[in-house]
């Protein structure tokens, strides 16, 4: 089951996309429609697949009746429970506790530590579009940028925060998609053909420990994402111009997977709170959260044959 799992056991039609460094993003989801944290935060709450069937009012009503939240919301806000100060919360906790750095690819590049990545992560870290250090006396040989990987994960957070089709989702028999991504959201009047399948570039720290990948989940490791991408992704009406045959070797793409995995940063331990009291005087077990319920059908709200 590559996509993520909601109340009951329910299924959406997406992979959850990973929280790490949201605190850097410019737009949230895999299709961009929320612009902020604060935007993201009130989504899942109120979405009957991810969190059950109910309304803002029905659950800023349930935590006003719970003595420790209003406490709480008071002493930070000044205000009762409100769904401004809940975005603003949890938006903040995402910003303090989902970062990722000082992983081997910093030490190395930005802490001068030239031992700190190995000879095939090096490698793949040429492939990928990056250059090593000035003062980095290793040879790679191998082509810079062969992967192309920095034409959409550039920058610091390795994501241009663009969309892209790349070809994943696209059923030839049926020519068409089985998410539309980008275009679904873009307003009636403004819709362009080229966002179709199209999905937000997800940065790819840490992305060793947030598989399954693509927006659909539908690949369990690394090896299988870059071989899509060397095979040229899946043709379709929309794919990305910068999507194209790379021609890798297997010893060359088992260098891009090792440097991947060289953007593991620390550990940032976070451990589990202790929840207030509800109306009926017990304290929920947090745990119990993480504990995923048995699956039921997916249903996938992101094509225009599917009813809302």
């Amino acid at each position: 089951m590559g996509v993520s799992i909601g109340i009951d056991g329910h299924t959406g039609g997406r992979s959850a996309p990973t929280v790490v460094n949201t605190a850097y993003g410019k737009t949230m989801f895999w299709d961009g429609r929320a612009p902020s944290l604060e935007g993201q935060a009130q989504g899942p709450i109120q979405n009957p697949i991810e969190m059950g069937k109910q309304s803002y009012e029905d659950i800023v009503k349930r935590l006003r009746a719970v003595p420790g939240y209003k406490d709480q919301f008071e002493k930070v806000f000044g205000t009762d429970v409100t769904l401004d100060g809940m975005a603003k919360a949890i938006a903040t906790y995402e910003r303090v506790a989902a970062l990722s750095g000082n992983s081997k690819f910093d030490k190395y590049n930005v802490g001068g530590e030239l031992t700190a990545l190995s000879e095939s992560e090096k490698r793949g870290m040429v492939l990928f579009g990056l250059r090593l250090r000035g003062d980095d006396e290793f040879k790679p040989n191998v082509t810079l940028k062969k992967a192309d990987c920095t034409s959409c994960h550039s920058g610091s957070n390795f994501t241009n925060e663009q969309f892209h089709n790349i070809g994943v989702g696209w059923n030839a028999e049926k020519n068409d998609f089985a998410d539309y991504g980008r275009f679904v959201i873009s307003p009636i009047g403004s819709k362009n053909n080229a966002e179709l399948g199209a999905f937000k570039t997800p940065t790819v720290r840490e992305i060793e420990k947030t598989g399954p990948y693509m927006h659909d989940g539908s690949m369990k490791t690394l090896e299988e994402v870059v071989e899509h991408y060397n095979k040229g992704g899946n043709p379709n009406p929309a794919l990305d111009k910068d999507i194209k045959k790379l021609n890798l070797t297997d010893a060359e793409k088992a260098d891009v997977v090792a440097f991947l995995k060289a953007l593991t940063g620390e550990e940032v331990k976070v451990a589990l709170p202790t929840l207030p009291p509800g109306a009926d005087g017990k304290s929920p077990n947090p745990q119990a959260a993480l504990t995923p319920p048995p699956l039921k059908a997916a249903a996938n709200v992101f094509h225009p044959g599917v009813q809302r």
